[in-house]
Formats: structure tokens, C-alpha cells, sequence
């Protein structure tokens, strides 16, 4: 671990006041935060006793003063992590910062105080990062101010995992304790994370525009670390199951690209884009008209052709042809059915579980390689335009454009 902009290696020096009454003073020198003040080093020179017969000065005295706030990443992310102040100064201690600085353990304990105290001072700031960006107190660099922004907003892959798709509420916040204990993320950091999700989520939920960009703005993220809050509210506001046994092989990168794939074609957003909550809420008109795909399953005749096409343009192709053309009927009904559904709003919240009991789950066992699965799916999208007599082909590619993509990226160990 890198320390950086230490402290002054110099030892202590001491005013000392005789005759004035008050104690003797020792005068660290600040080598970050809130205790430096203007831009320049001052070396005391013993002239300056000259100041007043009162006044002895037994030795040089190093000072650093600066308008500039230093800020050091490594005790910051110790801050983050939740780590208290003497388990950062041990941490700090066992990384060998003392033998690269020769600072001793009492200046490392009041180094590290004095940046967690300047941490606290900022997370108020933090909370609404605009103000970050105008205040005065804290004088700090545009690339620091990206830095500390960006990494306070910053979320573990296990944590997100288990609060993803839930309610972002008092009730799922009581079960941190059990979260922190499972992940092994301290509780201090399990809170600022949920407090992050439910503040994004609150101040951007009800806007208009792009959710993406509502977050950018109000919040200075990264871009992908705007999609991936962008993800998280999605999940959150449509209660996408996200939990149970079956999906706990998938990561937040694979739900985070199926929410960006649902965003962009199922929501209210993707036809109109004057619509309020736009890239929040999944369309409840498109919803309703994907019942009318079910033509696809329930009419033998389309059923039969569709399965024609699909097996005379895959026909030498695929590696597992006879299990595609066995099980054809059934991965069709689970795919048109799973559509048909999305109606129910507990169908909306289990639409992944669906996806891996109806498709993943059967290919998998049927040992499918990601390629066949691929080649697959394009036929079957396709090969439905040539199906005469079916007439919902703009709904079939708004529904299937997207589960293709998501179904390509569940399909995985």
C-alpha cells in the first residue's frame, strides 16, 4: 500500500511559552486535509525569538500549509471500506509505510485521523456531488474531486448481488447485519453502499429523460458506472427476482446487460420519448400485445412450419441438430409463453427464473454449445417473417431482439 504526501519526517519541535501560563504545545506537522491552510513551507528561523522577551523557541520548527486539500486514495479506500481508525493504522503499518517514510507509529495514528476527519467532512458533500464542485472550503482538484466521487459511489460485486431486484427500504436494510456477515463486508461500508442505491434511485426515479443521463447529471458518474446504477434502479423499481438458487450463477455484469437491453427496447422510453419515468417502467401497452405472439404455439400449423424453417436452414449446421429438432416444440412454447405472461406482475418479477427453467436449463442439459445456441436463436427470430398469416412481426422483433441478447448472456457456467 502507497502512502501519499505522508507527513514531514522532521521529529516534533515545541514552542515553548515561559511565563506566559500556558502549557507547552507540540505542533505536528499536517501533512494532508483540513489542517492545511496556504500554498507555501515555512521554515521558523531562530530570529524569531527575537519576537518577545516571553517567548523561547528550543528548536526549528517544519510547517507545510496549503490551500490545496490532499487527499490520500489509500487511506480513503480503508475509509470506504469501513475500516475504523486504529484498523487502518494497522493496515497502513502492516503494508510498511513506516520503514518507506521512518515517520513513526504515533505520527501514522495522526495522519490517519486527520484524513478520516477530513472524510467525514466531505461525505455531506458526497451525498449531492454538485455541491462538491462549487463549494469553497475544501480546495481540491477537478481530477480529485472525479476520484473521490466516483470511488464513494463505488459498489462490491457481493454486495449487489444481494440486494439486487430487492426493495430499497427500511425492511431490506435491517437485513445488512446478515448481508455483512455473509459477504465479509463490514457494515459500515453495506450501509453507505444501500444508502447509495436508495439515494440514486429516489432522485431519479420519477424523471424525465434518459436514465443514464438523469444520473450523470445529478450525481458526476462515470458513464459506466451510471449504466450500472442505471441497472440497479431498473431492477429495483420492477422487482426482478433475482435471488433464488437457480440464477445465483449469474453476476451483476450479466443482469446489469440484460436490464441495459430492456431499457433501451421495452420500456416507455422506447417509443416515446416524452413519456414520464420513460427508462423506469417496462411499456404495459407492449406488454399486453406480447399475448398476441401466442398464435405461435397455439396454432399447429404455424407451430409446424416455424419448426420446418428453423430445422432446414440449421440442417448440417448444428452440433446438436436432433436435440434442437426433439425439443423444438417445447423451447417454443417456453419462450412464446414466458412472453404471453409478462401480463402479471409476478411474472415481470420472475422473468429470469423463467428464462433458465424454460431455455437455459434444456440446453444446457442437452450439452448445447454457446455457438449452437446462437445460431439458434437468430434462425428462430428470423425464420418467423416468412411465416404467412402471422402479422405481429414488429412486436415479435421488439420482444425477441432484446431476449435473444439476454438469453446469449444467462447461457453461461
Amino acid at each position: 500500500m502507497r502512502a501519499a504526501m505522508l507527513l514531514s519526517t522532521t521529529p516534533s519541535r515545541k514552542w515553548s511559552f515561559a511565563g506566559s501560563g500556558c502549557p507547552e504545545r507540540n505542533l505536528r506537522t499536517p501533512g494532508s486535509g483540513s489542517a492545511a491552510a496556504c500554498p507555501a513551507r515555512a521554515v521558523l528561523a531562530p530570529a524569531l525569538c527575537q519576537l518577545g522577551p516571553g517567548l523561547a523557541m528550543t528548536s526549528e520548527l517544519d510547517i507545510f500549509v496549503g490551500n490545496t486539500t490532499l487527499i490520500d486514495e489509500d487511506v480513503y479506500r480503508l475509509w470506504l471500506d469501513g475500516y475504523s481508525v486504529n484498523d487502518a493504522v494497522a493496515l497502513r503499518v502492516r503494508s510498511g509505510i513506516l520503514e518507506q517514510t521512518g515517520a513513526t507509529a504515533g505520527v501514522l495514528q495522526s495522519d490517519t485521523m486527520d484524513h478520516y476527519r477530513t472524510f467525514h467532512m466531505l461525505e455531506r458533500l458526497l451525498h449531492a456531488p454538485p455541491k462538491l464542485l462549487h463549494q469553497l472550503i475544501f480546495q481540491i482538484p477537478p481530477s480529485r474531486q472525479a476520484l473521490l466521487i466516483e470511488r464513494y459511489y463505488t459498489f462490491d460485486e457481493a454486495f449487489v448481488r444481494e440486494v439486487l431486484g430487492k426493495k430499497l427500504s427500511k425492511g431490506t436494510k435491517k437485513d445488512l447485519d446478515d448481508i455483512s456477515t455473509k459477504t465479509g463486508i463490514t457494515l459500515k461500508s453495506c450501509r453507505r453502499q444501500f444508502d447509495n442505491f436508495k439515494r440514486v434511485f429516489k432522485v431519479v426515479e420519477e424523471m424525465r429523460g434518459s436514465l443514464v443521463d438523469n444520473i450523470q447529471q445529478h450525481f458526476l458518474l462515470s458513464d459506466r458506472l451510471a449504466r450500472d446504477y442505471a441497472a440497479i434502479v431498473f431492477f429495483a423499481n420492477n422487482r426482478f427476482e433475482t435471488g433464488k438458487k437457480k440464477l445465483q450463477y449469474l453476476s451483476f455484469g450479466d443482469f446489469a446487460f440484460c436490464a441495459e437491453l430492456m431499457i433501451q427496447n421495452w420500456t416507455l422510453g422506447a417509443v416515446d420519448s416524452q413519456m414520464d419515468d420513460m427508462d423506469v417502467d417496462l411499456d404495459k401497452e407492449f406488454l399486453q400485445d406480447l399475448k398476441e405472439l401466442k398464435v405461435l404455439v397455439a396454432d399447429k400449423d404455424l407451430l409446424d412450419l416455424h419448426k420446418s424453417l428453423v430445422c432446414t436452414a440449421l440442417r448440417g449446421k448444428l452440433g446438436v441438430f436432433s436435440e434442437m429438432e426433439t425439443n423444438f416444440k417445447n423451447l417454443s412454447r417456453g419462450l412464446v409463453n414466458v412472453a404471453a405472461k409478462l401480463t402479471h406482475n409476478k411474472d415481470v418479477r420472475d422473468l429470469f427464473v423463467d428464462l433458465v427453467e424454460k431455455f437455459v436449463e434444456p440446453c444446457r442439459s442437452d450439452h448445447w454449445p454457446l455457438s449452437d445456441v446462437r445460431l439458434f436463436l437468430n434462425q428462430y427470430s428470423a425464420s418467423v417473417h416468412s411465416l404467412d398469416g402471422f402479422r405481429h412481426q414488429a412486436l415479435w422483433d421488439r420482444y425477441m431482439g432484446t431476449l435473444r441478447g439476454c438469453l446469449l448472456r444467462l447461457y453461461h457456467d
